[in-house]
């Protein structure tokens, strides 16, 4: 027969905020977007609608008129490039993010709120509206040639991956340091990109001198779960070949291992530290999972999507962590949790660090070599 019927539809509605519930039989929260970390795009936590996708009916299937999840970034107009933090348990004052936003896809990423301030969901938007800083070079120039400046360690990617996929074209970050390398300004980066040897040519150079020192985020061993925690961050062998390259080159390198999710990653705890001793890091850390403000919906979803066998047992786990919340801000007790669990988690820790001898202090960088170089139009000192 020929008969054309629709099997599926789909129809949106907008409501408030408060009354936006997800209908049971629809599930898009568990929509898994290939190369994308969230499984869906909320609303912010400033939205006063937001659009419900609901069963009219003929059935649903949520792919229909869904957007294409490609990258699209703009040229943000920054008037300042150094942030500061006055946060007692984070190891430095100042920090520059040369991105808004992260191509890696990290359902946990902390910094996923963030976008709400630009009007933008902590969802899939923030894994592809990205924004680049194009003047940060300019910006960091003339932060540090003022006349009030006092050298600090400044943190290179805090907030986002500073060798997030995007810095081939943007190459914001290289020219950041290319500023840090001209003044002798010290600075540290933390990321899980492999795009960071792409800079060797500066980092070395300035490593051997203690201007710089790189932590690298190793999350997992096994890459097939590597994949589904950050889809578009480099595998774990090329994240330890990192490692090995930058030390090699003179560059101290840490590693961290975050987050530590309970019943997903926290198993390979000792093996990613052996693997960081073997790869010749001079320290090792770790984090617990953080769950604020919007996250907290986007990792259930994530957890539905790739793990509903294991969701309960996982956020049961994290609230045992959390004083029976999924996440608690007190400093102090956010980046590693309270309780038995969390007690466990750090006496393993404490344990294979000290058995690989990576318990030992990061040394300090050096900021008695700043120095403000000679800018066109300076008259040259006589003697």
């Amino acid at each position: 027969m020929g008969n054309s019927i629709p099997q599926r539809s789909v129809s949106r509605r907008s409501i408030p905020q408060r009354s936006a519930v997800a209908h049971p039989a629809v599930s898009p929260r568990t929509q898994l977007q290939r190369g994308r970390g969230a499984t869906f795009n909320p609303p912010s936590r400033f939205d006063s609608t937001a659009t419900e996708v609901f069963d009219d009916g003929w059935g649903v299937d949520p792919d229909d008129d869904a957007p294409q999840w490609r990258t699209r970034v703009t040229a943000e107009k920054s008037r300042s490039i150094v942030s500061t933090n006055t946060s007692p348990d984070i190891p430095f004052d100042l920090s520059i993010n040369p991105y808004k936003g992260c191509e890696h896809g990290c359902i946990y990423c902390y910094a996923r709120p963030s976008h709400a301030y630009l009007g933008l969901s902590p969802g899939l938007d923030f894994e592809t509206r990205i924004f680049s800083k194009p003047k940060a070079a300019a910006l960091l120039r003339a932060k540090l040639s003022g006349r009030n400046y006092v050298p600090k360690v400044i943190a290179i990617g805090a907030n986002t991956d500073p060798y997030q996929p995007i810095e081939r074209q943007h190459r914001v970050t290289r020219s950041i340091i290319e500023v840090m390398s001209a003044y002798r300004q010290p600075f540290s980066i933390i990321t899980k990109g492999g795009g960071i040897l792409r800079d060797l040519d500066l980092l070395g150079p300035l490593g051997q001198v203690g201007l710089c020192r790189v932590m690298v985020s190793i999350t997992a061993i096994d890459p097939h779960l590597s994949r589904i925690m950050e889809p578009r961050a480099s595998h774990p062998d090329k994240r330890f070949a990192v490692v090995r390259a930058l030390t090699d080159a003179g560059v101290p390198t840490g590693v961290l291992a975050a987050p530590m999710i309970p019943a997903i990653n926290d198993a390979q705890l000792e093996q990613i530290i052996e693997r960081s001793a073997a790869a010749g890091a001079d320290s090792v850390g770790y984090i617990a999972v953080r769950l604020p403000l919007e996250i907290k919906e986007l990792f259930e979803g994530w957890l539905d999507g790739h793990f509903p066998d294991r969701k309960e047992r996982v956020l049961s786990l994290i609230r045992q962590m959390r004083n029976g919340e999924l996440y608690q801000a007190r400093f102090g007790e956010r980046m590693r949790g309270t309780g038995p669990y969390a007690r466990l988690l750090e006496a393993r820790f404490t344990r294979a660090a000290k058995a690989h001898g990576l318990d030992g202090e990061r040394p300090a960088l050096d900021t008695s070599q700043f120095q403000v170089p000679p800018q066109k139009g300076h008259q040259m000192k006589l003697f």
